[in-house]
């Protein structure tokens, strides 16, 4: 009980006043009635190990922090799932893996040290690198999900090569690692601690001895690992962490007038906000800023940034009826608004949408077309960018 009392402690969980708030906007609660935040911090207050470890929500909760944004009492529940996660894994309990656990192998097979990789043939077509930038671009897992996922359209690799090709429109080469590890997210709140920290370790060598002052990434889970657990659990960067679409905000009075027209079904578009993104790290106003910038015409969806929806599924796991049909009232609320176009900036996010539109008894109610921001702007850009 001592690491579930330090997991309570920790995350301020004895602040729970039992209103209710949790379960009313939680996304596994409103469709599996019998499962409650609430419940579970219960559970742990009165010390009722064994319900907790079996608790449906230690697996099913999508730590998307919807609960933190309504709680009176700011107990940080997503972390506190993902510590007590940890405890469960202990005793040989974890979730169901999707995909025949196949993600999580991988991720777990580059935390051995002399493991190489051939991860850097998606570069070409007169992408610029240099092993010497300031900058870092952080690919993560982009090119081994294309592999997995061929079947539902969703090319994440692509947005890897769009985020170069930016980069190098903005004069920067940025140096890519050729056996840089995934960034471990998944195993971290999955519960598997042990093996994140091996991938962090190995990581955070590789990327300290680059000299490099600035690390962007693509991918919402690499930005908030980078940024926030990894100073936790094994030490600082000693760089700046920056979401791609954070460097495009900023970027913009260089970028916008060499935009060309976009004319994406009348200009009209949803934005998705990723959890990560979002809830986790704050960033809401900038991918809206390069949106606008492009000229295009944004229709905010029934819930938008803090109160948006989660795109049904966390770290690979627990992926069934309930993701499902987080996935389609997300997909139905971005038809609602009139726009034929949903944009993301998460791949993970672009994977998971599409997967639920393939499902052929309601394709052509949700179906919408998805692209990555990355990918967006890259197509704004291309009749300018210098090949």
């Amino acid at each position: 009980m001592e690491a579930i009392q330090e997991a309570v402690r920790r995350n301020k969980v004895y602040y729970c006043l039992e209103c209710g708030k949790c379960t009313s906007i939680c996304p596994i609660s409103r469709r599996e009635q019998a499962s409650s935040p609430r419940l579970t911090v219960e559970k742990a207050i009165m010390g009722r190990r064994d319900e907790l470890l079996s608790d449906f929500l230690l697996w099913a909760c999508l730590t998307c922090k919807g609960c933190s944004e309504r709680c009176p009492s700011d107990v940080f529940y997503a972390e506190f799932i993902r510590d007590i996660r940890v405890e469960a894994r202990r005793e040989g309990k974890e979730g169901y893996c999707s995909h025949g656990e196949a993600i999580q192998t991988w991720m777990r097979m580059m935390t051995k040290e002399d493991l190489k990789q051939n991860r850097l043939e998606w570069l070409g077509d007169g992408l610029r690198t240099s092993p010497d930038s300031e900058f870092i671009y952080f690919v993560g897992c982009l090119p081994y999900y294309d592999v997995i996922f061929e079947e539902i359209g969703a090319r994440v690799l692509e947005i890897a090569r769009s985020a170069v090709k930016i980069l190098n429109y903005l004069g920067i080469e940025p140096l890519i690692l050729a056996d840089e590890r995934c960034c471990g997210h998944d195993l971290l709140w999955g519960g598997d601690v042990e093996d994140f920290i091996k991938l962090a370790e190995l990581n955070l060598k590789m990327l300290r001895g680059t000299g490099a002052k600035c690390i962007i990434t693509t991918c919402p889970e690499c930005y908030r690992t980078l940024s926030v657990d990894y100073p936790d659990y094994i030490g600082d960067l000693g760089m700046d962490v920056l979401h791609l679409s954070q460097l495009l905000s900023e970027s913009l009075p260089h970028l916008t007038p060499h935009f060309s027209r976009l004319t994406y079904h009348d200009s009209r578009l949803t934005y998705h906000d990723p959890c990560r993104l979002g809830r986790h790290m704050g960033v809401y106003d900038e991918p809206r800023r390069v949106i606008e910038a492009l000229g295009l015409n944004l229709v905010e969806m029934a819930h938008s940034e803090k109160s948006a929806l989660c795109c049904g599924t966390s770290c690979w796991t627990n992926c069934g009826e309930i993701s499902k049909s987080i996935q389609v009232d997300r997909l139905r609320e971005a038809k609602a608004t009139g726009a034929e176009l949903l944009v993301t900036a998460c791949p993970k996010c672009q994977i998971h949408l599409k997967c639920a539109m393939k499902d052929a008894r309601i394709s052509e109610e949700i179906k919408i077309e998805v692209v990555d921001l990355t990918n967006l702007v890259e197509k704004a850009m291309e009749n300018t960018y210098e090949r």
